[in-house]
């Protein structure tokens, strides 16, 4: 049951943030001032931290060799355009940042597209609605 309930975590977190950075990551680009920069790189270390350590915790999980093995070269295809976000962010470039943001975007929809099935099982929040 704490197993379970573990990843029925893990699948709410990894939800949650690709929610944020579909949304609330591309206002932040909007803005072209250090301290929007500043926020940015935060965010983007916090949530690939949580999403790094999810990921890794749903695919050790995962029961078909086939299903772990997609999930694995998606998330290490996300994790990789996620340091090009990173690095575009760190170099202040607002044209490269939009680019490399749209590539993790891309990225994280083919998580989330391998992930769907297992997503539906993640806790219902009736606020969402």
């Amino acid at each position: 049951m704490g197993h379970e309930m573990e990843l029925k975590g893990c699948f709410c977190r990894i939800k949650n943030c690709a929610i944020e950075l579909f949304s609330t990551m591309e206002e932040e680009l909007q803005t072209d001032d250090e301290d929007s920069w500043d926020l940015v790189e935060r965010d983007l270390r916090l949530k690939a931290t949580f999403l790094y350590i999810d990921l890794s915790r749903v695919v050790a999980c995962c029961e078909g060799e086939e299903h772990k093995k997609d999930l694995t070269v998606f998330a290490n295809k996300f994790f990789y355009s996620m340091d090009e976000l990173g690095d575009a962010v760190e170099s202040r470039s607002l044209p490269l940042t939009q680019v490399r943001y749209s590539d993790a975007v891309d990225a994280l929809r083919e998580v989330v597209t391998v992930l769907a099935p297992s997503l539906q099982l993640a806790p219902h929040d009736p606020a969402e609605e």
